[in-house]
């Protein structure tokens, strides 16, 4: 991540992407805020602007990162992210440093892996998909686009997720299992069973 960057959104996923950043040693130019003054601190960061201010740096001078939090029924994060990318935009991959991550994971863009994270081998993490703080990751999982991976998960091996799945915090998917696209999966569910697309589940099944 050799560009300086600019931040969208000036919430607490955005508190917890600068930590990470910062650690990394990434030049952060600010963050975008449409309900915050121009020019005004937070985080000790400046506000740019809302997020059309983006367009005052090219996409070849800097890159962007995403600070918008991700929870069921809120699709703002996945509309910037296209929106951004279609106009040249990279969103680079952000790994906290005290995450595990296996050196032969692969990931697509804006991969966010936060904090205390481990992720064993064999793991496919798609589009700016969160793998949020202490997750746990095992062998040979897949995980779709723009997926939130929540606080405390643990997917065991082989476990399938697809596109646009919430899976709430401190939830537990068995082994050898998939999860259809668009499903939500209630904090502190454990799955023993397939689930279709367009699920949501709530307790043990």
């Amino acid at each position: 991540m050799i560009k300086p960057v600019i931040i969208l959104g000036s919430g607490g996923h955005a508190k917890v992407l600068i930590e990470a950043l910062r650690l990394n040693n990434v030049k952060i130019i600010g963050l975008t805020d449409p309900e915050k003054k121009k020019g005004s601190k937070v985080f000790e960061l400046d506000v740019i602007g809302n997020d059309d201010s983006i367009n005052e740096y090219p996409a070849s001078e800097v890159n962007l990162i995403n600070g918008i939090g991700s929870i069921p029924g809120m699709e703002h994060r996945w509309r910037l992210a296209d929106t951004w990318s279609k106009k040249g935009y990279i969103f680079p991959n952000i790994i906290h440093p005290s995450a595990i991550v296996s050196h032969d994971t692969k990931f697509d863009s804006g991969v966010q892996i936060m904090a205390g994270v481990v992720i064993q081998p064999g793991v496919y993490i798609g589009n700016h998909t969160i793998i949020n703080t202490r997750a746990s990751i095992d062998h040979d999982c897949i995980i779709g686009n723009y997926c939130h991976v929540a606080p405390g998960v643990t997917l065991s091996g082989s476990v399938k997720i697809s596109n646009n799945v919430h899976v709430g915090t401190g939830a537990n998917i068995i082994q050898g299992m998939t999860v259809g696209s668009n499903c939500t999966i209630a904090a502190g569910s454990t799955i023993y069973k397939d689930i279709p697309a367009n699920s949501k589940i709530i307790g043990n099944i």
